[in-house]
């Protein structure tokens, strides 16, 4: 069985992985640490952790043609900076749960790109799809009410979406390429030396790996020191989870693999329902299993329209 659906459980465990890791995250930056901060650790301890193993073991595989590096570059700003900095935005500003699910529009930009970029044929149960999907989020964002979500928070969540769908487009086609772990070191090294000219090493806040972090919810009465906390965002959540994620891709499609990636919001609810204690009211999740619909049937819709 495993053989046989060897890549949806792999990108199933990447989603588990992921959404745990949206909980450790919310811990580190409501303790002081900044989004871009938090991503640059994430990326830089990743290609580092990374990198050593792979240099170490199959230093070959690191190889790469000069007409390559221009797409390693955008993988890697793209798929690994970007995803992930609108990603802490998004959830240091909402809950983990909504955060996920605007994110996880990715399988309709992906159609959209079909449709007005590449100019490909979109079935009519497309267009029905996009409305679920945004009628969804019209619900979890209860317009009627005025603005209950925070904005920006908001706009990082949906536009996570849109480089999210990039990710999938691009790591569909490199890894017909390349292995997996050096695509993955290329991809990290590249958002690391982004973020270390954006941001200078030399002024990280360094007092963040020894500050004591409350754990909050249900674990409040505990805490540990930031850089147990920064160490399994690095590890367990980033190195773990793309592996899985993006061999996951390797044996599916971008768009299958997109659509697995949904079990990603409502496991991301689960765990910061267990451990902080977020909760929706009935609209909003009303609303969230519309927009799982809608992003479900663009999926069916691009694959028709192949």
């Amino acid at each position: 069985m495993f053989t046989r659906y060897k890549g949806e459980i792999l990108t199933l465990l990447g989603a588990i992985f992921f959404s745990f890791n949206g909980v450790i995250a919310k811990l580190v930056l409501t303790s002081g640490l900044s989004s871009m901060r938090l991503t640059q650790v994430r990326c830089g301890g990743a290609f580092i952790f990374l990198g050593l193993y792979i240099f170490l073991r199959h230093r070959s595989s690191l190889k790469a043609k000069k007409e390559d590096l221009p797409l390693l570059f955008a993988y890697g700003i793209i798929g690994f900076l970007l995803v992930q900095a609108l990603y802490f935005v998004a959830i240091a500003r909402l809950n983990v749960s909504v955060a996920l699910i605007l994110e996880f529009t990715a399988p309709i930009w992906i159609v959209l790109w079909l449709r007005f970029v590449k100019h490909k044929v979109v079935p009519p149960l497309m267009w029905i799809a996009i409305f679920l999907a945004f009628s969804g989020l019209v619900l979890i964002a209860q317009v009627w009410k005025g603005q209950t979500l925070d904005p920006i928070g908001v706009v990082a969540a949906l536009l996570d979406g849109i480089v999210l769908a990039a990710f999938f487009l691009l790591g569909e086609k490199l890894t017909a390429k390349r292995d997996v772990e050096s695509l993955m070191v290329y991809g990290f090294g590249f958002a690391t030396v982004g973020l270390a000219i954006a941001m200078p090493l030399w002024s990280y806040p360094t007092e963040i790996f020894t500050q004591s972090m409350n754990l909050q919810g249900r674990f409040d009465a505990f805490n540990l020191p930031g850089w147990v906390l920064i160490a399994w965002v690095i590890i367990m959540g980033t190195i773990v989870p793309y592996l899985l994620v993006v061999k996951g891709l390797k044996l599916l499609s971008a768009s299958t693999s997109s659509v697995m990636g949904m079990a990603e919001p409502v496991l991301a609810g689960v765990f910061a329902w267990i451990w902080l204690s977020e909760t929706w009211n009935f609209i909003q999740l009303v609303g969230g299993v519309t927009v799982i619909i809608g992003i479900i049937l663009a999926d069916k819709a691009r694959s028709a329209a192949h």
